[in-house]
């Protein structure tokens, strides 16, 4: 049973609560009619009103004290200049909330959103949804709208939605089928993979802030860059176009012409006026895609077009206004970059207010069987016709895929090259063992080739660094630790492999302990024994 007070917060209705006639008793007044309710006793209305109307006020709380005599009336009058105006009436209501003494364990509170101007009925519900009022929503209708009689009825909103099943679902729902448009339909498994997601589709729609996305090339940036277009579009929340620029294949004039456009005479060979992928994508969406290949000049103008939404074309004196949502992406180390002078730490400061950084294939390794399929269903639609995999085609090239051997250096568009010559070689629409031999053969003679990602012999590496990480060593340090990897594996115990790798220096120290170097040796990378041998 609920033994709570009920408390009651709400604007003087300066029209609807008027009157100081017997009349007044025959209309619906919202505010005296809320207390007037059997099933609804109100033990205190905190009701605010405007100076001018004082006497309206002190008509209502006289009435108030005959239809509800338990209900303690406590009139708060505010000087506003402008009830219509949003910064003052929020202000206004936040300073009364902050006098207001708050007891949860002792009343309910009710926020009456029936009257006062719309404004204000606004600010109400937001102070109620932020929990500055600790309450629900009451509003308060006639019985009859066209009669208008004084009996009126009320019904209470909680703003909470956890407590709404259904709609709890439904926003559940609806999240979840932002996040798989996201994956393009894909229903991936790799748990880190599927959270980062759900965080991007979140930011996608809440936020108009840059967004950087960073991670090999090939990892799927351009590919998720047009699915949050697609998915702010269906939201309503772009009216432009997205525009794509590799930012690789942009140098000197054009690299400046082809962001922020010239005007005609701008430079040898500008003979028109160009827009600029800038100011096209006004009201959208630019994805600048290798972003840290820009030059540190039109990194400047970027900055300030980002901050300003204005910027200089090339050759004009008036300058251009752009309203657009950046999306960055990039496989350098910007943090790197920036030590190196090569890009600008305040342009790296705004972009990395929302940054992701999408996994490699080879991290995700649970997550190649629904691709596999993914690849295979747009191969089918490309050619018109349908192409699947025999059951041992499919397992052995998924043993293979999900093995440390497969490096998939280009990520997906490694998978996505080696389904299309699968897919084009079989003719009879399914992929066999005799397709699929030739094709392992030529992913492993690619990824072995010199200069290609890393050495990483025998994909010893990868599996426990990851590919970024063994990019980073020498040459020379990748072979050392891998055959230091492989004897790890063969070896039982620690102490046994520091025998074998440390067998001729050891003879010349007093007390070797070769146990303890191999530890310190696999530390500098980042590993540790049970790494190595669960690997």
């Amino acid at each position: 049973m609920n033994n709570k007070r009920t408390v009651v917060i709400g604007f003087l209705g300066s029209v609807l609560d008027s009157g100081f006639h017997n009349e007044r008793w025959l209309k619906w007044r919202p505010t005296v009619s809320l207390v007037d309710h059997a099933d609804l006793p109100v033990a205190r209305l905190e009701l605010i009103h405007q100076a001018m109307h004082r006497d309206i006020a002190r008509c209502v709380a006289a009435d108030i004290a005959r239809v509800s005599p338990g209900t303690d009336v406590r009139l708060t009058e505010q000087s506003l200049t402008n009830p219509w105006d949003f910064e003052e009436v929020y202000a206004s209501l936040q300073d009364f909330a902050e006098a207001l003494s708050f007891h949860p364990d002792e009343e309910d509170y009710l926020v009456h959103i029936t009257t006062g101007t719309h404004v204000q009925q606004i600010c109400l519900f937001l102070m109620t949804e932020s929990r500055q009022f600790p309450g629900r929503l009451v509003q308060s209708s006639p019985e009859d709208s066209k009669k208008r009689t004084a009996k009126g009825r009320y019904s209470i909103i909680d703003l909470d939605l956890s407590k709404y099943d259904r709609l709890a679902a439904r926003v559940r729902r609806r999240a979840s089928e932002g996040t798989l448009f996201l994956k393009s339909g894909i229903e991936t498994k790799n748990r880190r993979f599927n959270l980062l997601m759900e965080q991007i589709e979140h930011v996608a729609i809440h936020s108009r802030e840059p967004i950087l996305l960073t991670g090999p090339t090939g990892a799927g940036k351009s590919q998720l860059a047009r699915r949050i277009f697609e998915l702010k579009k269906l939201r309503h929340q772009v009216a432009g176009a997205l525009v794509e620029v590799n930012c690789a294949t942009l140098r000197g004039d054009a690299a400046m012409s082809t962001l922020f456009g010239h005007v005609k005479g701008a430079f040898t060979g500008a003979l028109q006026d160009r827009a600029g992928v800038i100011r096209s994508a006004d009201g959208g969406l630019l994805f600048l895609d290798e972003v840290g290949e820009l030059g540190l000049d039109e990194q400047a103008m970027l900055l300030r077009a980002l901050e300003e939404k204005r910027f200089l074309p090339m050759g004009s004196d008036r300058e251009a206004k752009s309203d657009f949502q950046l999306i960055a992406g990039t496989n350098r180390d910007l943090v790197r970059a920036v030590g190196q002078g090569r890009f600008r730490e305040d342009l790296l400061a705004r972009l990395n207010l929302w940054s992701f950084q999408l996994p490699g294939l080879s991290e995700r390794p649970e997550d190649i069987e629904p691709n596999l399929d993914f690849e295979l269903n747009k191969a089918a639609q490309r050619l018109s016709r349908r192409v699947t995999m025999n059951r041992e085609a499919r397992d052995r090239f998924l043993k293979f895929a999900q093995s440390p051997e497969a490096l998939w250096i280009g990520n997906f568009r490694d998978l996505n090259a080696a389904v299309t010559r699968m897919v084009t070689l079989a003719t009879g629409g399914r992929i066999t063992e005799e397709i699929l031999d030739p094709e392992l053969a030529r992913l492993r003679a690619a990824w072995s080739r010199p200069g290609e990602g890393t050495a990483d012999p025998g994909g010893v590496l990868t599996p426990l660094l990851g590919r970024d990480k063994v990019k980073e060593l020498d040459l020379f340090d990748q072979v050392q630790l891998a055959s230091v990897v492989e004897v790890c594996r063969k070896s039982q115990t620690l102490s046994e492999a520091g025998r074998k790798l440390f067998g001729v220096s050891r003879e010349g120290r007093k007390t070797p302990n070769d146990a303890d170097r191999l530890r310190k040796y696999l530390a500098r990378f980042g590993l540790d024994w049970d790494s190595c041998r669960s690997s």
